[in-house]
């Protein structure tokens, strides 16, 4: 049979896999012998070079061999001929796994169109529309790719819960980030779950705007993209599958390997006759992930990108002996609504030589849309770390990388913020705090200040509740509120270091300089001026 099955960490050398390929990929008929028991039909189709943009397979176009493509468990190579051939069943998305230097199609709203669903019965009914029945299995699925210049060093866009609950928030995203964007030099953006806020069937209208942005756009599966109407957690995806396709998948762009994952899992309670979820890695996609790393070299960057931060995962240890003895390997969540570097060692079941590297990104809603409005009626909506809301820009080089936070509605230079007092005593100045929380900063970074250009200081990583943070919390709480939506309460922030002024001061304006340099090399500088009297 075609199916290339895959050793869990064998990594084939290219003439084995070519060897495999020309062998597995004979075209005959499949037989029931062919079949694992979870199938019920083989597919097969091509993969080729669309020299006239028709999406169609036409004679004398270019074919691809060694391309893989998946059904979400196992993954076959094309052959010399650019054929493949891979067992289905009757909920079944196939998906070519984009090699480096093509594109696949794109929707209107620059979407990829990487794959084909297989539900001749199409989704069960539900409020939120799913897949219309597909039919039959047609008798070739192809997948048409574009050649494209994918260099070493490229830049990706990366924000996490835009989460909006109604048209009005999805305003907000366009007028917040969305139009900032626009014209920006990167490959691709990916939203990281949570695109909508339970309200699913506003999905193409968020998507639209998105595609103002002008590049393609992917989409990982978040715990509020769901039809929460669903018994099981098979039936959760309809929806989402209906407008991105599979809720799990991989590509290559550049040197990097990417693999979007799905980790919510959706179950109905019956104690309170309602659904719920809870993070974690279905066997399926585990053995989708195991396959699909088996095909990626160990001298490849390999990044995971999922909903719900790998930390929290039931089943975290599973995906932590796939990745762990890769030398090049990271990931990025969001979910939480607050932006944190975590590096996995081995108290948290890490077996690697190196602790792994994730990040938890900072959301495009913040707090949900809370805080007072700013000029434009837009909430300030301040993450609960008491960082503002915005997106990262990554860079990767090769197997390297950096993450870079953008905040809304500020410079790109905009990375901290520093707390004092309006006015200080002189003779006191020994004994007033400098607090700062360097939104992106993490365990790895050094912070620094100076007074008019003085000696520099050494600020201590300081964990605590955002100062400033607290002082909107308690403005809420006072007799004269802002409008709009109450903050959610504050969290223990990692990113905020903190230090004395010099003692000796002399009164006067003063102005506080601090720098920055995070686990990437990047320097950052801000400023603060303060009144010594």
């Amino acid at each position: 049979m075609s199916v290339l099955r895959v050793l869990p960490g064998r990594n084939l050398p290219p003439a084995l896999l070519i060897l495999s390929v020309l062998t597995l990929g004979v075209a005959h008929p499949a037989t029931a012998e062919e079949l694992p028991d979870w199938a019920t039909a083989m597919a097969t189709g091509v993969v080729f070079v669309d020299a006239n943009a028709n999406e169609r397979f036409d004679a004398g176009e270019q074919t691809l061999a060694g391309i893989r493509v998946s059904n979400g468990r196992t993954i076959t190579l094309t052959d010399e001929a650019g054929r493949y051939r891979i067992p289905v069943w009757d909920d079944c998305i196939i998906f070519v796994i984009k090699p480096r230097g093509y594109r696949t199609p794109l929707s209107a709203d620059m979407l990829p169109r990487f794959y084909y669903t297989h539900k001749p019965a199409g989704s069960p009914a539900s409020r939120h529309p799913g897949v219309a029945p597909t039919g039959p299995l047609p008798e070739s699925v192809d997948f048409p790719l574009y050649p494209q210049d994918e260099p070493d060093t490229f830049r990706a866009v990366f924000w996490a819960d835009p989460q909006p609950r109604n048209l009005r928030e999805i305003e907000y995203i366009t007028h917040d980030v969305i139009e900032e964007l626009i014209g920006i030099d990167a490959s691709f953006g990916v939203t990281l779950g949570d695109i909508m806020f339970d309200n699913i069937q506003h999905f193409e209208e968020l998507n639209a705007r998105v595609a103002l942005i002008g590049i393609p756009w992917y989409n990982v599966i978040g715990n509020h993209d769901l039809n929460m109407d669903a018994r099981e957690d098979v039936y959760s995806d309809e929806t989402f599958e209906r407008i991105f396709g599979p809720p799990y998948y991989s590509f290559d762009h550049g040197p990097v390997h990417f693999i979007a994952l799905d980790d919510v899992i959706w179950y109905w309670d019956t104690e309170r006759d309602r659904g719920t979820y809870r993070a974690g890695i279905d066997e399926n996609q585990l053995e989708f992930i195991r396959n699909d790393l088996a095909l990626v070299p160990d001298d490849q960057l390999v990044v995971l990108m999922m909903h719900i931060p790998l930390t929290e995962q039931r089943n975290r240890q599973a995906v932590y002996r796939l990745i762990e003895q890769r030398p090049y390997c990271m990931s990025i969540s969001g979910h939480t609504h607050y932006q944190e570097h975590v590096f996995i060692d081995s108290e948290a079941g890490w077996r690697g030589p190196k602790p792994h590297h994730h990040a938890i990104n900072v959301t495009v809603s913040g707090s949900w849309w809370a805080g007072a409005p700013d000029e434009r009626g837009i909430p300030h909506t301040a993450m609960r770390d008491g960082a503002p809301n915005g997106y990262s820009i990554l860079t990767f080089d090769g197997t390297g990388y950096d993450i870079e936070f953008r905040a809304a509605r500020f410079p790109a230079d905009y990375q901290m913020n520093i707390m004092t007092p309006e006015q200080v005593a002189a003779a006191e100045s020994g004994s007033t705090e400098v607090v700062v929380n360097v939104f992106g900063g993490s365990e790895r970074s050094t912070v620094e200040m100076r007074v008019d250009e003085g000696p520099w200081i050494t600020l201590v990583q300081s964990p605590r509740t955002d100062p400033w943070y607290n002082a909107m919390k308690q403005l809420e709480a006072s007799d004269t509120p802002p409008p709009g939506r109450k903050l959610p309460d504050a969290r223990l922030t990692p990113h905020i270091w903190a230090g004395n002024l010099p003692e000796g001061l002399e009164p006067g304006i003063r102005l506080i300089e601090v720098r920055t340099t995070d686990m990437f090399g990047k320097t950052y500088t801000g400023y603060r001026a303060i009144a010594l009297r």
